[in-house]
């Protein structure tokens, strides 16, 4: 009995601290050339109200005032599923299993990702308070390319 404790707790042990020597970088180096905004909207295949109003309200924040920006590449917009295996690297880069709002901010080819996932969940169903924010925290990192 003794032993199938001591290889259940060891087996637990293994499982826990397996992840912890990996090094996560959130700053991942690109074309130093580059400066700007990737918004990406992660999502399941299946979706509820709230995760189609955050694409919906993301879209309309984006086109309704940073519409030259679009237009310029300095802003990006991606809608990912992340059931699609051709997206499993983007969700993974990003830990995002589900529904999930980044701001990827790529600043002379370095980026830092800004998770807004419980920002929209929060505020998915406002359209008003939504965009309004959203637009507050996008002006905000234009500001620092």
């Amino acid at each position: 009995m003794k032993t199938i404790k001591f290889l259940a707790i060891l087996a637990l042990t293994t499982v826990f601290t397996s992840c912890n020597g990996q090094e996560k970088n959130k700053t991942n180096a690109i074309d130093p050339a580059i400066s700007k905004i990737e918004v990406l909207d992660f999502h399941s295949t299946h979706r509820c109200m709230t995760c189609k109003a955050i694409e919906a309200n993301t879209q309309y924040t984006l086109n309704t005032y940073f519409a030259k920006e679009l237009k310029e590449d300095k802003i990006t917009f991606q809608v990912i599923d992340v059931d699609q295996e051709e997206n499993g690297k983007i969700a993974e880069k990003f830990e995002a299993a589900g529904t999930a709002l980044f701001l990827n901010v790529i600043k002379k080819g370095k980026e830092t990702p800004i998770n807004l996932t419980d920002f929209a969940f929060m505020n998915g169903l406002d359209q008003e308070q939504f965009s309004k924010e959203l637009k507050a925290k996008i002006d905000t990192e234009l500001t620092g390319l």
